[in-house]
């Protein structure tokens, strides 16, 4: 028999990687010959870098760039195993776990180190390019990313902007003579999860702005000025973002890909399974044990373990999932993807519990799990 185990990080108590190893620990010990794969994933967001260059037998490298709000900070990208693809998670120079609270202010925070990671790769050799862009703390529509990489904002006097989605409402002109022609012989993928425009009630800055520190006059603001940067775009190039599905991704870092990169836009779990090659691994299974933190409505929107189960499901490969906490409401269709679900958190154990002590628990619920599934 061989299952393979592929859970999401159980965030706040468990790494993916550490959940998987829990789960092969509690099947082995139901019967040590059953064959593990290993194989934990992320939906594009935090954990995406880890998850792949782990899957992959790949490498880290660390290099200095700058954080949101220009402070110099060690960031990682990733080289995968096949020597080739570049696996570059935005939230690890740009992301909003690296300001506290008092420091969220989309207004000045930019997408600037991200260019630098993209710029450490180019110069490394590498061509492809796989980026997660979830989890950042920006606002400011590609542009401190798209400078790193040699394009220039200018207002009427032809002086550059400062960083931040503030000074747009002086741009003036945008000058891409500079703009990394490596750029044009590489291929990016993009793991994105969402589909938002640029602007607009269901923008960028209306929906993910107040978690990244924007009041509501700030948000008038930013839509504002991301809506005339749009425009100032499609005077360069063609591509009209205000409205454009994707656009709105990660405080609109989507748009400036979207008009400026040669790019893939994908869910983020799609972008992972192909990377960590989980087709092949699916022929000769049994089962896959997957997981997450917090099971519910989210998760039937395309999330990791759904992911999963769509693509186990083409292969008649049966899906359990044991996450920390199921929603009961969500119950009924998540079965319709997996056919064993368990919550760690139960009437047992109560969900503070269960993240204090989040191993044991997952582990105890994986061996009830195992033992049910094998007498199937």
């Amino acid at each position: 028999m061989k299952i393979i185990v592929s859970p999401d990080s159980f965030k706040g108590s468990l790494s993916a990687a550490d959940a998987a190893k829990v789960m092969a620990e509690a099947i082995h010990n139901v019967d040590e010959k059953i064959e593990t794969v290993l194989l934990p994933v992320a939906d594009g967001g935090e954990g995406t870098l880890e998850s792949l260059v782990n899957a992959t037998n790949g490498e880290i490298s660390s290099v200095q760039v700058q954080d949101p709000i220009g402070r110099m900070i060690t960031a990682e990208y990733g080289i995968l195993g096949d020597g080739e693809t570049c696996m570059i998670e935005m939230a690890k120079a740009s992301g909003l776990t690296l300001l506290s609270q008092g420091e969220r202010n989309p207004l000045i925070a930019s997408t600037f180190g991200t260019g630098e990671l993209i710029l450490h790769a180019l110069n490394a050799g590498f061509r492809k390019f796989v980026i997660g862009i979830g989890g950042s703390a920006t606002n400011d529509g590609g542009t401190g990313m798209l400078r790193a990489l040699g394009m220039k904002f200018l207002d009427a006097q032809g002086k550059e902007l400062v960083e931040g989605a503030a000074s747009l409402q002086s741009l003036d002109r945008i000058d891409t003579s500079k703009f990394d022609e490596r750029i044009r012989e590489s291929r990016f993928v993009i793991a994105c999860d969402v589909d938002n425009p640029l602007v607009g009630l269901n923008g960028a800055t209306a929906v993910f702005g107040p978690q990244k520190g924007a009041t509501e006059e700030m948000i008038k603001k930013i839509d504002s000025n991301l809506s005339h940067l749009a425009d100032l775009i499609e005077k360069e190039t063609g591509i009209a973002l205000h409205q454009k599905a994707g656009a709105g991704a990660a405080g609109g870092i989507g748009g400036a890909f979207l008009a400026f990169f040669p790019v893939e836009l994908k869910p983020g779990i799609d972008v992972v399974m192909t990377a960590i090659e989980f087709e092949r691994h699916l022929q000769s299974a049994s089962f896959v044990l997957t997981g997450e933190g917090k099971s519910d409505s989210q998760t039937l929107s395309g999330k990791a373990p759904v992911g999963i189960a769509k693509e186990a499901a083409k292969h008649h490969v049966p899906v359990a999932l044991i996450s920390g906490y199921v929603e009961e409401a969500s119950r009924e269709q998540l079965a319709n993807y997996f056919i064993e679900i368990a919550s760690v958190a139960n009437e047992q154990v109560s969900s503070e519990k269960s993240i204090m002590n989040a191993a044991f628990h997952l582990k105890q619920r994986t061996y009830e799990m195992v033992q049910r599934l094998i007498n199937l």
